[in-house]
């Protein structure tokens, strides 16, 4: 079976000129590697600048990455770094807004949050989170509504929900800034 892009088929129009999407996800201490491969197909699916993998997120090439990347890690730019700190600092100095995803009563709902692009988004920890020398650094605090009984999405989940607010976000404010 042939499988033509859904881009080529229908609502290509509405995404012309977005890519990159002006976002870049940092990666800190997530343990899966196959969260790590869904970040890579997500961040490839939604155009993403770059994935940055931080402290003992794994990286290419690993079989578990690939598994559930599909070819992804090969397209999608990414960075390994052991200090997370440090590359947030970058992110900062290059005039990103720096967004934890998080489930802290500080956080803001997603789609209440006006984001100011370019963004970095930082997703932690399975268990821990997003640790707190990078919290300090944070200029927005986000969570995804939760309406169940459960008070978190499994962060790759997480990924693909905050991502893909972040391509209607910003595809509407394009649309907004050329009308």
């Amino acid at each position: 079976m042939h499988r033509v892009p859904f881009m080529a088929t229908r609502g290509a129009q509405a995404y012309e000129g977005l890519r990159p999407l002006p976002v870049t996800v940092l990666l800190d201490n997530v343990r899966s590697m196959y969260n790590v491969g869904a970040f890579f197909r997500t961040a490839d699916a939604a155009g993403l600048e770059k994935l940055l993998l931080c402290g003992i997120t794994a990286y290419p090439p690993k079989h578990a990455i690939t598994k559930t990347a599909l070819g992804a890690e090969d397209r999608v730019p990414w960075e390994h770094s052991w200090d997370a700190a440090a590359t947030v600092a970058g992110m900062r100095e290059r005039g990103y807004e720096i967004a934890a995803i998080e489930t802290s009563p500080r956080a803001m709902d997603l789609f209440d949050w006006r984001p100011r692009f370019p963004v970095c988004l930082l997703f932690g920890h399975e268990v821990d989170g997003v640790q707190p020398p990078l919290l300090e650094q944070a200029d927005s605090f986000i969570c995804v509504p939760m309406l169940g009984s459960e008070h978190s999405l499994n962060v790759a989940t997480a990924g693909g929900v905050v991502i893909y607010e972040l391509l209607r976000k910003y595809r509407r404010l394009r649309e907004a800034t050329q009308t």
